[in-house]
């Protein structure tokens, strides 16, 4: 069982990462908050240990996207304007906002393993275990969401005048 500076800890460094994840599931800053705080009180209630950083980090992950598929199933689901979301947010450049705009427009089969894998840096093994698919369909599902942000990008290219490449 976790000390409540150890829990203070883990919950200060892991929140945004487990924000993040629920908030690429979900596409609302609201559900977000509400699986991030359901995260943290199941962490706070757990009573194993974790053998590293990475079983730890990992063990929030699947806990964050198990959360989300239920949430999803729930009548009262509600979403947010993206766009919104990403003026708020302050990005390097005009092609990073539309880039994370683009994303966050992505089915979430897609867009849940396009964020593990780009944002969190995780293997495509990883993930599968993550999400409990064969790894193949990771890799699929990789594929089919970077050909549909390219197509949605280029299309956002046409339609501003500029020649996509």
């Amino acid at each position: 069982m976790l000390t409540n500076e150890h829990f203070t800890y883990i919950a200060q460094r892991y929140m945004d990462t487990v924000f993040r994840v629920a908030f690429s599931y979900m596409k609302s800053r609201a559900d977000a908050d509400d699986i991030t705080q359901n995260v943290l009180l199941k962490l706070y209630r757990y009573e194993g240990d974790f053998d590293s950083e990475s079983h730890l980090k990992h063990w929030l992950i699947r806990v964050t996207i198990n959360e989300c598929k239920s949430a999803c199933r729930s009548l009262w689901r509600r979403t947010e304007n993206i766009e919104d979301y990403v003026n708020s947010l302050t990005m390097p450049t005009p092609e990073h906002s539309e880039l994370l705009e683009a994303v966050m427009k992505l089915p979430p089969k897609y867009r849940v393993a396009i964020y593990l894998y780009y944002y969190e840096g995780y293997a495509t093994a990883e993930i599968a275990e993550l999400l409990s698919v064969p790894e193949a369909t990771v890799r699929t599902h990789l594929a089919r969401g970077r050909a549909k942000l390219k197509m949605m990008l280029t299309e956002a290219d046409i339609h501003d005048g500029q020649t996509a490449f």
